[in-house]
């Protein structure tokens, strides 16, 4: 069976992970995280990188450290997972949906000054398969109406906006190192990048379940005391170290992954110019991670059929989200703002391909033919 989905495996996590075990301190802020944090700081340029046990939890603490209130509102895609919305419903807030662009999936730009309102407090752009949204529009916005952003960038590690970082663009930034993302800490995990000199220290307050830890192990002050409200959002050590043998060679998983969607699109693009499928859009000034291969098929009726025909070849393709929207905790703690024009009719004709580090070139091979079948 071709599966959907392989964890990233690159053959250091094991030595890695032993020495963490071996060096007395699993808990978070040991040896690896500082490494796996520091390297992030340098490599995408953000003020400060915090490791955190899922992406969940980085937007969590993204909400707490933004002061989001009951009667608050935030801006956001519905097409996107339950956590983008969850962090913020959490604090009280209402979430406002907007449509998304076809092409790339991500939040319409155009839409959000409409759906502003004298409650909205933060704007969550999504970066949907690693492909940046318009963010000089966005933080354009935000300096407007005086607003937040937060990028989930949960599928966006490695992937830029005009040569900037996804993750820091925003005065937040919240990554995923779950099992499914190109750079994995061992199942689940996240990052949270702050971009704002003046939420660092609160940051690290929420981060250690509201007190000034932190500050204690820098030697700041003699002990440390409950400041604030937060929680437990620190990776294990044993995670950071799996998650630092990938990010060592993060080039090179970046670079195999590019081989093998450039090679879905070049195979595929004969079927998309005669009609059969839509294949995914990169934008100008956007380069991406390959996070995804996906293709559009007609409507839900023939993605059935597609799922149906590959998973009888053992190979596993997937729909994605649902819109929240749609959903019934969306219709209680949200409202779509303006016309639902793209994201439910595209989200139903959307597909996943198998698509992961370690899969072969005969692998995807084998999937590629199995596409060719169904539309002979």
């Amino acid at each position: 069976m071709i599966p959907f989905n392989k964890p990233p495996v690159v053959g250091t996590e094991l030595e890695y992970m032993q020495q963490a075990m071996a060096s007395g301190k699993l808990c978070g802020d040991g040896g690896f995280t500082k490494r796996c944090e520091e390297w992030m700081e340098q490599h995408f340029g953000c003020l400060k990188a915090q490791l955190t046990p899922s992406c969940t939890a980085s937007l969590e603490m993204a909400a707490i450290l933004l002061n989001i209130q009951p009667g608050d509102e935030v801006i956001m895609p519905s097409y996107t997972f339950v956590s983008t919305a969850n962090a913020f419903v959490l604090r009280g807030a209402t979430i406002v949906f907007v449509d998304v662009h076809p092409d790339t999936m991500n939040i319409d730009e155009t839409k959000i000054e409409a759906a502003i309102t004298d409650k909205t407090k933060a704007i969550v752009p999504v970066h949907y398969a690693g492909v940046a949204c318009e963010m000089d529009t966005i933080m354009a916005l935000a300096k407007k109406y005086d607003l937040y952003v937060v990028e989930d960038a949960a599928q966006g590690v490695m992937s830029t906006y005009k040569g900037r970082a996804l993750g820091t663009i925003g005065h937040i930034g919240c990554f995923s190192f779950h099992e499914t993302k190109n750079y994995s800490a061992g199942g689940e995990g996240g990052a949270t990048l702050i971009n704002d000199n003046a939420m660092i220290t609160r940051a690290e307050v929420i981060r250690e379940k509201g007190t000034n830890r932190t500050q204690f192990f820098r030697g700041q002050v003699d002990k440390y005391t409950w400041r604030d409200i937060g929680s437990s959002y620190l990776m294990s050590d044993l995670q950071a170290a799996f998650l630092w043998a990938q990010l060592e060679v993060a080039d090179k998983i970046n670079q195999r992954r590019l081989v093998l969607w450039h090679h879905y699109y070049q195979a595929l693009k004969p079927l998309a110019e005669k009609g059969l499928l839509t294949l995914p859009a990169i934008p100008e000034n956007r380069e991406h991670n390959a996070h995804m291969f996906y293709i559009k098929l007609k409507d839900v009726e023939q993605r059935g059929e597609f799922n149906s025909h590959m998973k009888a070849a053992d190979m596993l393709t997937v729909f994605h989200y649902v819109p929240l929207h749609s959903c019934p905790a969306g219709e209680t703690f949200g409202r779509f703002h303006g016309e639902d024009r793209f994201t439910t009719s595209e989200s139903e004709r959307l597909v996943r391909l198998p698509m992961f580090y370690n899969i072969t070139d005969e692998e995807q091979q084998l999937v590629i033919s199995r596409i060719k079948e169904f539309f002979a």
